[in-house]
Order: structure tokens, then sequence, then C-alpha cells
């Protein structure tokens, strides 16, 4: 799928897949762009005309670069690569809050802007030749391509990105529009293929170029013509400039997308390489068990596993033993996937930090891992694991200014400023029940918050019984959950699952009916304005990322000291005192995360021997070996 920049990820509702991840723009410093950048600077109007932006340092790519450094400028195109999904899909918009989107449904979408997968903070003119701004950001300018065209062959202009731009504004998510309905003052057309976004003077400076060159591309046209809302769900993916178009879909069995022959931009640098697949295939599944079924057969042929009983014990069919099925482990450079449990702060009994912290000490991670998941997994520990933005130790004075007047106030527990950062509970890994000790400590939190065990042993408080419902539908977490369920009992909680389709699924996580509910909370390596859809207090009441329904003053704040950063020093420093205090506020329950993706395909496939940082590409710059692919069709491996 093509890399969007950072800001697109604030218009997109609910994608927890992995892979070539949106980030955010950020910074006020507006740094000498030299020859490296092809820049030209109107000394006399103090304005910058660029063929990309950075905040911080220089874009890794000139204008004149010939392809990505990280594609094989001779990828064959052709063949199909086929996935796999679970559970159902009724619809094709991924912005709307109606339906169950489809897998891939914006595989289609540009937008002005775009972003490399081994460049972790540029943006690059995509559908723009260049864009100019003043040294203070009030405004930019995009000064589009007059060559691209939409899926249907028409062409595309100004007044299209500026009508892209009002839909969302409009249409879109309610946590989207809170973010950026105060950000702009102006969006004028200045010709057919020029167009100027201008900036209320308080916006986040260091968002303004990302949010204006993010936005996906659409046809007003075509909204015109079908009447389509992003507020609704669809029947068709909407019509965008990208080099994959639907070509058919059975409802809740598979979609598949086709390479358009007559994509404007495949012979761009940008594209050199890149989407070689003539189509791309998504079967779904009811579940995983069928899902791996499905692979073993050869109804699809390129997995990513997320099982990691299946990883350790799984592969050993036929075709793994002769050689037509590959397992690749890729290191995961990406800033760590936290999944977890997250609790509904919404709920009275879950917004004292005792009674979550005690319900947090009965998960046993240590055992779980090494008895369920052959010790395949890491526990995280930061939001932004395995990166130099994870807050370690006890703060610095750096840290401390930041977070000393939030204690001043009584926003923050003052036990912030000198012990170390909170991590995870260490459990025996022998064992799933916690140890005596803990359970005591965890039973003397319940007590003081009044959670006081009965005669029956269980937990009550002015007569209410501490009762915790956890909502899933991934058959990977159950055996997790049980073992869970039964060292929350040994507290004196009455604790089930309830197990619920997709469908349920999706809307109990909305209206908050869940105690606790899964959650993959992926952060970027330049963390912005998106962070208020993930903790901000005003995203609270509906965000399909505060899943959690965080509302803290203290938070707020800290976001607003990160998007001030003007240096990458002041953005890990400020990073730092927000990850301390996330994990300091215990509103999550850390599950497992993985350094590394476990991939298997069949062997008709290749790719660079050296894949970037930020992305695995397996259906953005991967090929297919027609040879290959004829072995095994004459094997009768594959059909």
């Amino acid at each position: 799928m093509r890399k969007r920049p950072k800001a697109h990820a604030i218009a997109i509702p609910r994608s927890q897949h992995r892979g070539l991840a949106p980030r955010f723009a950020v910074s006020l410093i507006v740094l000498a762009l030299a020859a490296l950048w092809a820049t030209t600077t109107r000394a006399q109007e103090n304005v910058t005309t660029a063929h990309g932006f950075s905040n911080f340092g220089e874009l890794k790519y000139p204008a004149d670069f010939k392809h990505l450094d990280y594609v094989n400028p001779d990828a064959p195109k052709g063949g199909e690569i086929s996935l796999w999904s679970q559970g159902n899909f009724d619809s094709f918009n991924q912005y709307a809050r109606d339906g169950v989107p489809a897998a891939l449904n914006t595989i289609g979408t540009e937008s002005v802007l775009s972003s490399t997968a081994d460049d972790p903070y540029g943006m690059y003119c995509y559908l723009c030749t260049t864009l100019e701004y003043p040294e203070d950001l009030s405004w930019v300018i995009f000064n589009l391509r007059e060559d691209v065209t939409f899926q249907d062959g028409t062409p595309m202009t100004a007044e299209d990105i500026e009508f892209s731009h009002k839909l969302f504004l409009e249409q879109g998510i309610i946590e989207y529009r809170r973010i950026v309905e105060n950000f702009f003052t102006d969006v004028e057309v200045l010709g057919p293929h020029r167009i100027k976004f201008s900036f209320q003077p308080d916006s986040s400076v260091r968002d303004r170029i990302g949010i204006a060159g993010g936005t996906p591309a659409f046809s007003k046209k075509w909204f015109e013509e079908t009447g389509a809302r992003l507020d609704k769900s669809t029947k068709q993916p909407f019509m965008s400039t990208g080099a994959y178009v639907l070509d058919s879909f059975d409802f809740n069995r598979r979609v598949v997308y086709r390479r358009n022959p007559d994509h404007w931009a495949k012979d761009l640098p940008f594209n050199v390489g890149r989407d070689n697949f003539d189509t791309i295939r998504v079967e779904y599944f009811a579940d995983t068990a069928a899902a791996f079924e499905g692979f073993k057969s050869g109804e699809y042929t390129f997995r990513i596993e997320n099982e990691a009983q299946n990883w350790a014990e799984g592969y050993n069919f036929p075709n793994i033993r002769n050689g037509h099925v590959v397992q690749e482990e890729i290191p995961d450079q990406t800033v760590g996937q936290r999944l977890a449990w997250v609790f509904n702060l919404d709920k009275d009994k879950w917004q004292d930090k005792r009674v979550r912290q005690a319900v947090s000490m009965a998960f046993n991670f240590e055992w779980t891992n090494r008895t369920l998941y052959y010790d395949l997994y890491k526990q995280p520990v930061s939001y932004w694991q395995g990166t130099d933005l994870a807050a370690s130790g006890v703060p610095g004075a750096d840290e401390v200014a930041i977070l000393q007047p939030l204690v001043d106030e009584g926003l923050l527990d003052p036990a912030i400023l000198t012990e170390e950062v909170v991590s995870p509970v260490a459990h025996d890994p022998a064992r799933n029940q916690p140890s005596r000790r803990m359970l005591r400590q965890a039973a003397q939190l319940l007590d003081e918050a009044g959670w006081v065990a009965g005669d029956d042993g269980v937990r009550r408080k002015d007569g209410q019984v501490l009762e915790l419902v956890i909502l899933q539908t991934f058959p990977k977490y159950f055996r997790v959950v049980s073992p869970f369920l039964r060292n929350l009992e040994a507290l004196g909680i009455r604790a089930r699952m309830d197990k619920v389709d997709t469908a349920q699924y999706v809307e109990r996580r909305r209206s908050g009916d869940f105690d606790l509910a899964n959650h993959g909370i992926q952060m970027d390596f330049e963390p912005s304005l998106g962070l208020f859809q993930w903790y901000g207090s005003s995203t609270a009441d509906n965000s399909s990322r505060n899943l959690m329904r965080l509302r803290e003053p203290a938070v707020d704040r800290i976001l607003g000291t990160v998007l001030e950063a003007e240096t990458l020093d002041e953005l890990r420093t400020s990073v730092h005192a927000l990850d301390r205090t996330l994990r300091f506020l215990r509103f999550d329950i850390p599950l497992w995360y993985n350094d590394k993706s476990f991939v298997a395909y069949y062997d008709i496939y290749d790719h660079p021997d050296e894949l970037p940082m930020l992305a695995i590409g397996h259906y953005d710059f991967w090929w297919y070996d027609a040879e290959a692919a004829e072995r095994l069709k004459q094997a009768g491996v594959l059909r």
C-alpha cells in the first residue's frame, strides 16, 4: 500500500494494520534546504520553493532521484499476490463509522504529499511538482502536476483537492474534525493546478504542511454524480488517482484489486519498482484456524503470521518440507506496537488507579509467553518501544521542568518525579498464579480503594460486586484470557469473557460496552497532532483510538509541549515526559509486541535484499516470479 504523508493518519478512523503506517508532520523550524533539496529561495519574499518538506533534518531524496533506494528498479510486472483477512466486510469506506470496511480499501487513494519507507521525517511532492511556504509557515501553496488523472481518466485539478479537504471537514469522523476544524483560515484555488492553504496563527506549526498535503485526493465530479458520502458506508471505493482499482468482490468472502494499466504515475521515479502485481486478492475466513488451513492448501499465497503457536509448531506441513513455502523472520524497525487490554475509564470502578493496578497484577506475561507463545514475544514497556523516544530511569532535569508544574498543580502524583519509570509487573514464568506477595499487594490496593472481600470471597463496594467483562472476538486471545480470569477470581473479582462476532465487537467497542478490550497502540517516530486522537480529552467521547476514554488534564498539557518541540532533542524530552505519564496512569494492561515480522509465502515471490526500516512492502515493492509460479503449478502445488 502506498505510504501516505504523516498527517493523513489523522483522517483514518480505525486501521490497526501494520506496515506502511503514516506518521505526522512536525516543527516550526524551516531548515536550510541547500542543493540536496533542489530548493530555490525568493529572498525578497522569504518564500521557499521545494520538492518536499521535513521538520527535522534534510530530505533523504533530492528532486532528481531516479528511484527509491529500497526497490528493485527492474522488478517485473505481473502475477497476483493473495492475502487473508478475518471476519467480514460490508463497505469500502474506511472513513465512516457505519459498516465494516473491506481490507485494503484505501489502496487506490493518493494525496498531494507522500512519504517513503526509509525516511522517517520526509514528505515529498507526489500529486504536486513543488510546494511554496514562507518562513513562518503561515501558508503553503501546492503547485499540482498537470498530468494527474483519476481512475476513470478524468483530470485532477485544484478544485478536487479543495473539495476533498472540505469533505473531511464536513463529513469526516468527529475525532478528526475536532482536531482540524479550526486549523485553517482559508483554502484558495489560485488556478487549475495551484492551491493555497492558510493556517490559523495558533494551529500546530509542525503539522501544517502534513495536514494540508495529506488529505486523500477524491474526484469532486464522481461524488456529485454518485451522491456518495464520507460518513456513510459504500459499495465501492471512492474515485481517486491510485495505481489499484476494485476488480471484483463477494461480500464476506473475497475482494480483488487490479493494477490500473493507465495509472497516471506508473512511470514516475517515485513508482519505479513498485505496484508490481497485476492483482491483489484478499480471502476472508471466519477465524484464524480456518485461515491457516487455507494457506496450507494454497487458497492464498502470502501470510503474515500472528499466531506464535503456529509459527513455532504449525509450519511443518508438506509444502514447507519440500521447499514450496518460504519462512522469513524480518526485523521490525518501526515503533513497537503495544498490544494491550485497555480499561473503559468511563466506568466509575475503573477510574481509581489502584483498582486498575490490582487488575493488571493478575496478568502473568512471563508464564503466558513461555507456555502459550514459545518465548517468541516481548512485553511492551514503553509506548515508543524500541526507540530513543522511550522514557527510562528517573526523569532528568529537562523532563522535571515539564512535569514539576503539573505536580505543583496537583495534576500528577509527586512520585512521578522520583520513581523509576513504571514497567509491567514481573511474574514467575513457571506458574500462572501470582505469588502470594503479589496477591497481598493487589488485595491491599483493592482494600484501599474500598473493594472489600466478603465471606464468599467476592469483592464489593457499596453493595456492588466488582465485575469485569473482557470483550473478545479473536480466538488467538481466548487461551490468554482464561488463565487471566482465574487469577482475577483469586483476587475476588467476578470476571468473564464475552465472545462476540466482528460486527458486535466493533459496535460494543464503539459504544463503550466493555470493561477491558483489545487495542493495538501504534505510535510513530515523529509524534504530533495525532496524539490528541490517542490520548486527548477532546476526543475521549468519540474516538477509535482513545478507546480507553482517557481524560487527563496533565496529559493534555504535555501533548501541547510535544507539539511545541522545535528540535529533535526537545521532541525526545517531551515524549519521554508523555511516555512516563501514560505509563504512570496504568490505563492499560500491556500484553506483548513482536520485534520481528513472521512471514510465510509460496515460493513465487521475491523482494529486494535490503528491506527498508519502516515497511515489509509485500504488495508495494515485492514482485511475482512467473517461472517459479509455473513450476509450482506443474507440481500441483498451486492451481
